[in-house]
């Protein structure tokens, strides 16, 4: 499995508009195992995303997607700036397949 987990930081006032456009295409992805959109409740503009693949190149692939491209040029005016980025490996958990 391949993981990321990353922040956003919302243009001041845009947080829910920019988690409603991260949550549009999260239900048509292949490949995807886990995408959870999260409000940082210490900072009111930050947004977490943490993602697990079947593999890398499933995440890869999904950057393809008309959907997805769709919401990632309508959800850039409304970041502010990035955070935090990391790749991860999972190795299991409750709802993902061992």
């Amino acid at each position: 499995m391949y993981g990321l987990m990353g922040s956003l930081k919302a243009a001041e006032g845009r947080r829910p508009e920019l988690i409603q456009l991260l949550l549009a295409e999260s239900g048509d992805m292949p490949g995807c195992l886990s995408y959870v959109v999260a409000e940082d409740p210490a900072d009111e503009l930050t947004v977490w995303v943490t993602e697990v693949w079947k593999d890398a190149a499933a995440h890869k692939a999904s950057l393809q997607l008309p959907g997805v491209k769709a919401v990632i040029a309508r959800a850039r005016p409304l970041i502010a700036n990035f955070g935090e980025y990391r790749e991860t490996r999972p190795v299991g958990g409750h709802g993902l397949a061992d």
